[in-house]
């Protein structure tokens, strides 16, 4: 392929992709938004509480999505056409038969679970409402997400933008009519959300008319099955460990700050996981154009847009973290409709310290990916797992007790910058090895 032509494809995957990643990650802004408006502090205590559910389902979906639709690239790469479409089938019924795992609970158990997360008085019954709601509408977000990645690998990243898109904006939109106008609080803010993938899905659903991507009849196999969840588990880690990063701050703020410092928090992370969104389009951008060069043997192409994303990836970091240090008051104040000067200092504080993660998330998501699309999964694994459980986890209880809320918002770039020399040392092992010969 040529320079220009990888070049334009590049800008055009990615760019799309990007865009509708962060229109996708504009659900739970909204609701931020919205409930800081709406319902203050509590409101917002109680989002951050069952937000890391979101990312669970997300991670899953994604999951099913990233690795079903590397599979079906690179067995059309190699000219297997029946198998591709066999990757695709495969991937929709696990994502319904996984959806299960959270409908149950929701329904029969969701006062409990807002129990066990902390809440309590009246952000105690926001949060049961909000998981409820999201949880039953769990098979429609994964659905979603793997009809996504599916249908931007067949060649249609504009069509899987706009669904993006036009489900992130009806989400803004009922967000604003349910909460104000309607008077349904949480419930609103939630079903809202809820609404999103379904509306993304009808309009993914014309892609089908042209009948080049099909359900075919697919028994489910231990191995296929497996063969899926390897490949996409650097996305189910990516979004799980923002998941879990989010229950483990929760606990250890509490402790520190109590309920103000989690509404603090909320703020900073949710913005935070707007940008990680960006990076994450980059990596899946990159995912169909990597995959598809790889399985028909063309090296160069895998090599030249990994450099592209890693420099996208570098000056995306420098932008936002700059824009969001000098514009870090007027930023949360956006978020503080009581105007708390407590919490607009938590906040603004945390927003400078846990932003620098930027300037080497961006990287570690795009490697894993990049990883995973060459079908080598241990890599992605590894570089995924460091920044989501291994690394985070005991810096984030060791630094809060040294530091106390600086070690919190310290602990996320410090293992962002350990996992990018990890990264470094994988690359160049796999390099050596001639994988990507010289890559």
């Amino acid at each position: 392929m040529e320079q220009n032509q990888i070049r334009s494809n590049f800008f055009r995957y990615t760019s799309q992709n990007m865009l509708g990643m962060m229109g996708l990650s504009c659900y739970i802004l909204a609701d931020t938004y919205f409930i800081s408006q709406g319902l203050g502090a509590d409101g917002l205590t109680a989002l951050n509480l069952a937000i890391p559910f979101y990312n669970f389902i997300q991670g899953l979906g994604l999951m099913l999505g990233m690795g079903g639709a590397t599979k079906f690239a690179l067995l059309r790469g190699q000219g297997s056409e029946d198998e591709a479409q066999r990757a695709f089938s495969r991937s929709a019924v696990l994502a319904l038969l996984t959806s299960l795992i959270f409908v149950i609970p929701g329904l029969l158990f969701a006062d409990q679970m807002s129990t066990l997360l902390g809440g309590t008085g009246e952000v105690h019954g926001m949060t049961a409402t909000y998981l409820r709601v999201l949880l039953t509408f769990s098979p429609a977000f994964l659905l979603n997400n793997v009809v996504l990645c599916f249908v931007r690998n067949d060649g249609a990243p504009r069509l899987a933008m706009t669904a993006m898109l036009g489900g992130s904006f009806s989400n803004i939109v009922l967000d604003y009519i349910f909460i104000f106008p309607c008077g349904m609080g949480m419930f609103g803010a939630v079903f809202a959300t809820g609404l999103a993938p379904v509306i993304s899905l009808v309009i993914l659903s014309g892609h089908f008319k042209k009948r080049t991507l099909r359900f075919q009849r697919e028994g489910l196999t231990l191995r296929g099955s497996g063969e899926v969840a390897l490949l996409g588990a650097p996305s189910l880690i990516s979004e799980m460990s923002s998941g879990l990063v989010l229950l483990l701050f929760n606990f250890i703020i509490l402790g520190l700050a109590g309920n103000l410092g989690v509404a603090g928090y909320g703020v900073v992370a949710n913005i935070y996981l707007v940008v990680i969104a960006l990076f994450t389009g980059l990596g899946q951008g990159i995912q169909p154009l990597v995959s598809a060069a790889w399985g028909s043997g063309d090296k160069k192409t895998t090599r030249v847009v990994y450099r592209y994303a890693l420099i996208f990836a570098v000056t995306l970091a420098v932008v936002v973290y700059v824009v969001s240090f000098f514009l870090a008051d007027p930023i949360v104040a956006a978020f503080n409709r009581e105007g708390d000067p407590d919490l607009q200092a938590i906040a603004v504080r945390g927003l400078k310290l846990y932003f620098t993660a930027f300037f080497f998330s961006g990287c570690n998501v795009v490697t894993a990916v990049f990883f995973s699309s060459l079908e080598r999964p241990k890599a992605g694994f590894v570089v995924s797992i460091l920044r989501g459980f291994v690394l985070i986890v005991p810096l984030a209880l060791i630094l809060s007790r040294i530091l106390g809320m600086d070690g919190v918002w310290l602990s996320a770039p410090m293992t962002e910058a350990i996992t990018t020399l990890v990264a470094i040392v994988l690359y160049r092992r796999m390099s050596r090895e001639g994988q990507t010969e010289k890559a």
